[in-house]
């Protein structure tokens, strides 16, 4: 609910868009954990791209505002994808049944979000070492070659070390943990794309010189449904 208030500010709107906002708080949101919860995948998998992509420009042209209609359908649609959609595989882990791995689901997300999330420090760590290359300097100066792929190559080796977590080898989680990271690392490059066309540091200041959830979040949004269509499909 925060990650999508703090999107939500950033995004232009109108008064014709009051009840799609409402209703992608009090009814979307809700609707796709509780979906999740039940382990109804084969509607949760579809519910917001197919079902409410669907339904929120309808209902915002039965308004008749067609004022920057279509960048303001984009918007709410992608703030959909990225504070709802994409972030709800991280529970939906729990309800995989994997040989041998029942009960066990939320080490399955103690070990991505420890990749995940350790990858971004890491990544930091070895850019502040020894990063002279810039992947994307108008996106986030701070990233370069360097930091990547000494961040993801370290991550890997740390997500190969945390099999035991998983009921993955040690090599099959060292892989994952490489693929969940690459993810991550887009999904923080795309997360700063945004901000800086917004002319904004962060997100939002929920941490006092951190800034909001979806900073703290950005790299899972990527990197959760990746990584947890690949499970399923490998796994289960």
């Amino acid at each position: 609910m925060r990650r999508c208030a703090e999107y939500v500010t950033l995004t232009h709107t109108r008064r014709s868009d009051h009840w799609v906002l409402l209703g992608m708080f009090l009814v979307v949101i809700p609707l796709q954990y509780y979906l999740v919860w039940t382990d109804w995948y084969g509607l949760y998998s579809i519910f917001i791209p197919v079902y409410c992509f669907l339904a929120m420009p309808a209902l915002a042209a039965l308004w008749g505002d067609t004022s920057r209609f279509l960048e303001r359908i984009s918007e709410q649609q992608w703030g959909l994808m990225l504070s709802v959609y994409c972030v709800s595989h991280v529970p939906a882990l729990v309800t995989l049944e994997i040989p041998g791995n029942n009960g066990r689901g939320l080490l399955l997300i103690a070990f991505l979000i420890a990749t995940v999330q350790g990858s971004d420090v890491l990544q930091y760590i070895f850019g502040k070492l020894f990063g002279k290359h810039r992947i994307s300097p108008n996106v986030s100066p701070s990233k370069t070659w360097e930091g990547l792929v000494g961040g993801i190559g370290s991550a890997s080796l740390l997500g190969a070390s945390l099999f035991w977590l998983t009921p993955f080898s040690s090599i099959e989680a060292g892989v994952l943990a490489g693929i969940a990271c690459i993810m991550g690392f887009l999904g923080g490059l795309v997360a700063s794309a945004i901000k800086r066309d917004r002319g904004v540091k962060d997100w939002g200041h929920m941490i006092e010189g951190h800034g909001g959830m979806l900073d703290r979040t950005d790299s899972l949004v990527f990197a959760a449904p990746i990584f947890f269509h690949i499970v399923r499909y490998a796994w289960t």
